[in-house]
């Protein structure tokens, strides 16, 4: 039924209301409805947060977007981790109705002392407002006195009637009036759910690398078998990947490997002697998904790894793939889980142009409830090694009606858990699995290389998505080395860098690629050659950074900044301004306490570029004509700018500003 006062599309709602709308905590997000009435009486707006206690969170007033538009929209956020709601009351505002009248009227001289009578009427009854309330205390507003001495003011008609008009449209007045607003004919939207995470959930920076190459033992000439690294020798990786300000490690599946059809060096049908095999063919006689690979060490080996990065501020992720190698011991237990073909075999798995005959695909459909609850058992088994994170592996070829009920049994007992979704498939399908619970997904951006392709894409993720797709901005990953990289050369990694760790408040990189290694397994593939998925691969970190082939110092000056800059950590404050240029890109984010940073960056990874950048001075918080200093965070330089502003980027040695404002 339409209310009263009509009150529809509120917004965010996330699958019609039936899931909940994201955010963390102190994160502003907006919250819009369509506001409207019959005649030309005014109306207004508010917002109420509801916290998990069921306390609501004050007066949030909403403005309408733009003239005649009849949206109303206001930004607000919630000050803790939880399960919130927000409601909006629409209601019809007497108030603003008199004054469009008074405005009107008085200069004319048309009714004059019964307009004034009627606002006098409404000022007295705005002075008895009740104060808002808070969360759980009472903020006394101003204004009580003025108001009461404003509507006798204006029944005095020994004072002109310009001067008593000009008095109740005072600064003052209206600010009195803001805080004690005179509501009639009240209409609420019914509650909808907002889950309010952990600041991990939005905000972060990743790393990614294989236990098993940290510390391995590689013999070139390959008279001597190669010895594994282990979760000791990784160990010794974590300073230097605290020291680059990641915030995150995030490790490839960490069981045993199945023999089984094991992968050989690169992808081959046929493993050698030593290959070690894929970590995402899970399942030997030596354990399953709650078993570690002996390669690596044991369980108390793992603790000491994550106790190790926490000491260093880092948290571990791990891989959950739900996927088992034949020799799995589900495989056997469980036959029901598995999909049979008529000839009795189980078909390998396929994610097409993939194929991955060392892996059988899990069947859903014959025991649901047996499935969630053994999955349910293994997360709960790595949470108590001190794991908060989980990246999950393919959960698109999973069904959702297995998804959302298990990461809802998570969340009610361990609401600091988090889950990335690593899906590159269809949209519907990536929004989906966000908005039923998973925290972060991977998107397309590796394959956004364009002006216009960045632009439409971060678009749509900071506004259309934001409510319940949050991106994980990844520059790689072991299975994806785009073209841009394999051939842009050093250039290439470092335009990438920046612009993830800019667009995204999340983002995160693939080891191997402060290296930049480009090499592909072959002309059109984005395979790395000799891919660590199938091998070894050590590496010099310690040679690469002393001798400037690194780009560590790089990657540890933008985490660095984006934990200096409040304005980087938002997702919903993304802004783009125009540059005459496809090849240069500009965008902003500003944050609500004025931090503003302003990035400008090559596209181009081969050649210099000139352009006009032109900018939204308004969307920084400046008027047309400002001019204002910016400092370069990169460069180092510091400059005089304003709303037009000339820039000339070389990518081999500048092929970015990364600016912030001067206030």
């Amino acid at each position: 039924m339409i209310g009263r006062i009509p009150l529809l599309d509120v917004s965010p709602t996330v699958l019609g209301g039936t899931r909940p709308a994201k955010a963390v905590a102190g994160e502003l997000f907006p919250v819009a409805a369509t506001v409207f009435r019959e005649g030309h009486d005014a109306v207004a707006a508010n917002v109420v947060l509801t916290g998990p206690d069921g306390i609501g969170d004050g007066w949030h007033p909403m403005r309408e977007v733009a003239p005649g538009t009849d949206r109303y929209e206001a930004w607000v956020s919630a000050d803790g981790p939880g399960d919130w709601t927000f409601h909006v009351e629409a209601w019809a505002d007497p108030v603003a109705t008199w004054y469009h009248i008074a405005r009107a009227k008085i200069p004319a001289g048309q009714d004059i002392e019964a307009v004034f009578a009627e606002g006098a009427d409404l000022l007295e009854r705005a002075a008895l407002v009740e104060p808002v309330l808070v969360r759980d205390h009472e903020v006394e507003f101003p204004g009580q006195e003025l108001l009461e001495s404003t509507a006798a003011a204006l029944r005095d008609e020994q004072a002109t009637p310009e001067a008593r008009l000009a008095l109740a449209d005072g600064a003052a007045v209206h600010e009195a009036l803001a805080v004690r607003p005179v509501r009639e004919l009240v209409t609420r939207s019914e509650p909808m759910p907002l889950r309010v995470d952990r600041e991990r959930a939005l905000f972060g920076s990743w790393y990614e690398f294989f236990p098993r190459s940290e510390g391995a033992q590689v013999d070139p000439t390959g008279e001597r078998p190669p010895r594994s690294g282990n979760f000791r020798t990784a160990a010794e990786r974590l300073a230097g990947v605290a020291a680059m300000g990641f915030d995150v490690v995030y490790l490839p599946p960490i069981h045993p490997i199945g023999t089984t059809f094991r992968k050989g060096h690169g992808n081959s049908l046929v493993a050698g002697e030593y290959d070690p095999g894929s970590p995402w063919g899970i399942g030997s006689p030596a354990g399953g998904h709650d078993a570690v690979n002996p390669e690596l060490g044991t369980l108390k080996d793992f603790d000491y790894f994550v106790g190790r990065a926490a000491k260093l501020g880092l948290e571990v992720a791990i891989d959950f793939a739900l996927q088992c190698s034949p020799d799995h011991p589900w495989v056997s237990k469980h036959p029901e889980w598995f999909k049979h073909r008529a000839d009795g075999t189980i078909a390998y798995a396929e994610n097409p142009p993939k194929k991955y005959q060392d892996i059988y695909p899990v069947f859903f459909d014959a025991d649901l409830p047996g499935l969630l609850e053994e999955c349910e058992r293994i997360l709960r088994f790595w949470m108590g090694h001190g794991v908060r994170i989980f990246r999950v592996d393919n959960p698109h070829t999973k069904p959702l009606n297995f998804w959302e009920p298990l990461l809802e049994r998570i969340h009610a007992t361990d609401p600091d858990v988090l889950f990335l979704s690593e899906a590159f498939t269809r949209p519907a399908m990536m929004r989906t699995l966000g908005a039923i619970g998973f925290h972060q997904s991977y998107t397309y951006f590796t394959w956004r290389n364009g002006k216009d392709e960045l632009t439409e894409y971060l678009t749509e993720l900071s506004t259309e998505t934001a409510a319940y797709l949050r991106p994980n901005l990844f520059v790689n990953t072991p299975d994806i080395l785009h073209a841009y990289l394999q051939h842009g050369g050093r250039p290439a990694f470092e335009i990438r860098a920046i612009l993830a760790a800019t667009l995204g408040p999340t983002w995160g990189v693939y080891s191997g690629f402060e290296l930049c290694e480009n090499g592909a397994a072959a002309p059109g593939s984005e395979e790395y050659a000799d891919s660590e998925k199938y091998q070894l691969r050590p590496r010099d970190w310690v040679s690469a950074e002393a001798e400037g082939r690194s780009l560590a110092p790089l990657l540890t000056r933008l985490n660095t900044l984006r934990r200096a800059h409040g304005a980087l950590r938002g997702l919903r404050n993304l802004h783009f301004h125009h540059t005459d240029s496809d090849a240069v890109l500009c965008y902003s984010k500003r944050h609500h306490d004025g931090d503003t940073v302003i990035t400008v960056v090559t596209l181009d990874p081969h050649q210099t570029r000139e352009a006009m950048v032109y900018l939204d001075l308004p969307a920084l918080g400046l008027g047309w004509s400002d001019r204002f200093v910016v400092h370069d965070e990169l460069g180092g330089g510091t400059y005089q700018w304003g709303r037009e502003n000339f820039i000339r980027l070389d990518p081999h040695e500048n092929p970015a500003h990364l600016l912030t404002l001067q206030r």
